[in-house]
Parts: C-alpha cells; structure tokens; sequence
C-alpha cells in the first residue's frame, strides 16, 4: 500500500524544521485514535528532551505495536508540536493526536511475505486392526 506523506515547516529555515511526515486521513485518525483510547504511554520523553536512546525507544515500540502514546514532560504545547513533529519526521510516523502531554503516534508495520514455515515429517498412519481382525486369523 503506498502511503502519502507531508512535509511540515515549522518554522521560516525549511533546512533545519522541515520533517517528512506520514499523511493520514480523517477517517483513518479517527479509527486509529479509537484504537488508542485504551493504551497507557509507553515511552516518557524527560527534560533532557528527544535523545537517540529516547527515539530508539520509540522506535522499537512503533516496530513491535504500530499505534503507541508517547508522554512529554514539561514544555508548551508549540514544544510539544514540534517535539511531535520531530519524532514523526525522523521515524517516518504519523502524528494522529495531541491531547495535554500525551501523544499519540503510528507507523504501519512494514508488509513481509509469510515467514517460511518449516514442513513437519509427515507420519505415514498406519491402520490399525480392530480386536475383531485379530481373532479371525
């Protein structure tokens, strides 16, 4: 499925703001934020702010449930934006809601072909007499 993205300034140095961004539709954010309703954050952005370990972090966790919250600590809502905005951007993500301080952010899986499964030995069954068969011979 090919997906639409958007690049999103966030301010006047295209250079140094302008992050790729995974395009969703209205429909699709309000299935997705329904999805969400439920979950608890699973990674915290501290004060120190988006570092590698932190991206990794979501990173791993987009890879493995696709749809996750994200919690920022301290900072405005413009810090938040941009901080959302950075992790789509980098990630490759879509941004589907910004509620307080918490984020709510998804990543299709990638599409592998099935895993090859392993074949079991088939067993030839044998056919197994009744107790009748037995008396007769």
């Amino acid at each position: 499925m090919d997906r639409i993205y958007r690049i999103m300034v966030l301010s006047s140095n295209p250079i140094t703001s302008a992050y790729l961004m995974l395009s969703l539709s209205p429909a699709e954010r309000r299935a997705l934020r329904a999805r969400a309703h439920h979950l608890q954050a699973v990674v915290t952005v501290g004060d120190a702010g988006l570092t590698p370990a932190v991206l990794n972090e979501i990173d791993v966790n987009l890879k493995n449930h696709e749809l996750i919250k994200v919690k920022a600590s301290g900072g405005d809502r413009r810090q938040r934006e941009r901080l959302i905005a950075e992790i789509c951007g980098n990630l490759e993500a879509g941004a589907v809601q910004h509620i307080g301080r918490v984020l709510v952010i998804y990543r299709p899986r990638p599409e592998d072909p099935a895993p090859a499964r392993p074949q079991a030995r088939s067993r030839k069954k044998t056919r197994r007499g009744t107790k009748r068969s037995y008396q007769h011979s």
